[in-house]
């Protein structure tokens, strides 16, 4: 049994991991802002310690590490103010907090670290958020020759729960028709599954250590493809109005209204996702590890309809090839 600590643990994907390293019979540790908020079945997993941490205090990290054999993070945000070359909330998250725990890692002496990442980071992206990711990355890597370290480029995730195939179906049940800004941006998103297997084979795998993988489904979709099946397997198609480049920034600065965030609960974009996705979210990379990529109606099919439980037994019938019939594209 290894002590493994989970920054953004109690996230969507980290969940998911959490659950594939408890099967595995390890113990994990995952620091929360709040633990009364974090999900009960998470809280509940039988070895998972959930703690109420502030990741971003030195002093916190280092209590956290102590006897950890192994520390996995996944803490991102999609939105901040902006700045050059990235604003505040991104330079916190992505880029000083990987290098808190890099530091942390070092003084604990915890040997094995790996980082998530985002597909398409590059110091040079259009977007702060891609380009904050990049130097996230940078200073993971750069501690190559002093810990056991991997990183992680997931695209776009889907999976029971997620925010991203949920929101287009809810928005749909709601409006009477769909505006949106970058219709026909590429996506290739894949089963947070398939994601935390690749994350969790990873850890003893020596072959990964200073490597950097690319991680996306079997098919390249547009949003509009997207935002038009999650809709239909819902059963609340609704129009689709492709926005171009100036109306939807106009869009997008309209939903960094702070009272618009207010109603809604959250925001659900901005002018700088837009920005991000002008890079095409796309790999040609293969799967690691022996993992063949799950498509997504095989899993989407169940989830979006209410019938969650379904899910992950679509994947079994798919790996065991008995898949069901994909989206007509």
């Amino acid at each position: 049994m290894a002590r493994i600590c989970l920054i953004g643990g109690s996230g969507f994907l980290g969940r998911n991991v959490a659950e594939l390293l408890v099967r595995e019979q390890h113990f994990v540790v995952i620091p929360a802002r709040r633990r009364e908020r974090v999900k009960r079945n998470l809280i509940t997993l039988p070895t998972v310690d959930v703690v109420d941490a502030d990741v971003h205090d030195d002093a916190t990290l280092d209590r956290l590490f102590a006897r950890c054999d192994a520390v996995i993070n996944f803490a991102g945000v999609l939105h901040s103010k902006p700045g050059s070359p990235f604003g505040p909330e991104f330079a916190r998250t992505h880029v000083q907090l990987p290098r808190r725990i890099v530091a942390a890692c070092e003084r604990a002496g915890v040997r094995r670290l790996i980082h998530v990442s985002a597909l398409g980071a590059s110091p040079s992206a259009p977007s702060e958020y891609l380009r904050s990711k990049a130097d996230g990355e940078a200073a993971v890597l750069g501690a190559a020759s002093k810990i056991a370290v991997t990183v992680f480029r997931p695209s776009v995730v889907f999976g029971p729960d997620d925010s991203f195939l949920n929101t287009f179906a809810q928005l749909q049940r709601y409006l009477p028709f769909i505006a949106i800004a970058g219709a026909e941006a590429k996506l290739q998103p894949v089963y947070v599954e398939d994601v935390a297997r690749a994350i969790v084979a990873s850890l003893n795998r020596e072959e990964s250590f200073g490597q950097t993988y690319e991680l996306a489904g079997p098919t390249v979709y547009t949003l509009s493809e997207l935002v038009h099946y999650a809709g239909t397997v819902a059963g609340c198609a609704r129009s689709i109005i492709p926005l171009g480049n100036t109306l939807g920034m106009l869009q997008a600065r309209i939903m960094e209204c702070g009272l618009l965030k207010q109603l809604l609960g959250r925001q659900l974009l901005s002018r700088d996702n837009i920005r991000s996705m002008q890079v095409p979210n796309v790999s040609n990379a293969p799967f690691p590890f022996g993992i063949t990529p799950t498509p997504l109606e095989t899993i989407a099919s169940s989830y979006l309809t209410g019938v969650f439980p379904r899910s992950r037994y679509s994947a079994f019938r798919y790996r065991a090839g008995r898949s069901p019939g994909f989206m007509q594209r």
